[in-house]
């Protein structure tokens, strides 16, 4: 006969493991939906930033889902919060603008495919108006490591989202290159989407680096602001796609034909034409612009 001690040895033994087993045959949990696009039953979600707040991803999304009864599930995040997520599987497919950290993502094997699919650029603004306009004198500037260094300098008031997002990304290369490392009260962190910095740059006085389609969308609210520096080929801003390796998410495939038809010939005209109608410009440049800044 057993021992009676043993017996309930064991048992308790295996309670207490039957949670942990039980939460490592369970699906790996979902990032949280922001919005979603489409009614269809093939279901894939998406982490990116800009895009999603702009309302191209609305479009695209939706022309996709009619075509593949699908419903894509939008996941507002910057682009370091966006790979971590596909990382951590939470997500099916990111678009994402950090070069550096995209390829380690292939390498390292959780990521696959790294297509292409449009650019848009980077822009400082800052205060334009009265005896303080451009108080940093970044209009002269030959460069976005020369305009960081007079914002620095000057200690004039500089946003920065602080977020490790694609944006926040580029900043900090370019506070390298000008040898900076931004401190002190005038350097402001917010840790807030691009679209809500910009408007703490209105507000508030401050010089902020933000992309030309959250600028050309948001422009007209925001009447304290002006472009004082752009042009430097590093700020051009390419952004790719990359989905979870296939069967490493429920909606990988789904993401995976995703990315074809975003990197198609529909896809790229909705891409090139977004913005037109609304506020008379495009927001974005295709593929075969951005490849000649692709890295």
């Amino acid at each position: 006969m057993r021992n009676p001690l043993f017996v309930l040895a064991a048992l308790a033994v295996l309670f207490t493991a039957a949670p942990a087993m039980a939460l490592t045959l369970s699906e790996t949990p979902r990032a949280k939906v922001t919005e979603s696009y489409g009614k269809g039953k093939n279901v894939f979600s998406l982490a990116t930033g800009s895009p999603g707040e702009l309302g191209l991803l609305r479009e695209l999304g939706e022309a996709f889902a009619k075509k593949a009864d699908a419903r894509m599930d939008w996941v507002k995040a910057g682009s370091g919060e966006s790979l971590e997520y596909l990382k951590t599987r939470q997500v099916d497919m990111i678009m994402v603008h950090a070069p550096a950290a995209e390829k380690k993502a292939v390498a390292e094997g959780w990521a696959s495919g790294r297509v292409l699919i449009g650019s848009n650029e980077f822009f400082i603004v800052g205060p334009a108006a009265g005896p303080m306009a451009d108080p940093a004198g970044i209009a002269k500037a030959k460069s976005a490591a020369e305009a960081y260094q007079k914002i620095a300098a000057a200690q004039a008031k500089f946003f920065s989202r602080g977020d490790d997002s694609g944006t926040h990304k580029k900043e900090i290369s370019i506070w390298k290159m000008a040898n900076v490392i931004p401190a002190g009260d005038w350097y402001i962190v917010t840790k807030a989407f691009m679209t809500a910095t910009l408007k703490r740059a209105n507000d508030e006085g401050g010089y902020f680096m933000t992309d030309s389609s959250t600028w050309a969308a948001e422009k007209k609210s925001l009447p304290r602001l002006k472009i004082f520096f752009k042009g430097d080929k590093y700020l051009v801003n390419t952004y790719h796609a990359l989905a979870a390796p296939a069967g490493a998410t429920p909606g990988a495939a789904t993401a995976q034909k995703f990315i074809e038809f975003v990197a198609g010939e529909e896809g790229q005209r909705i891409i090139r034409e977004y913005g037109k109608k609304a506020i008379g410009e495009a927001l974005y440049d295709d593929a075969k612009y951005a490849r000649q800044y692709d890295d």
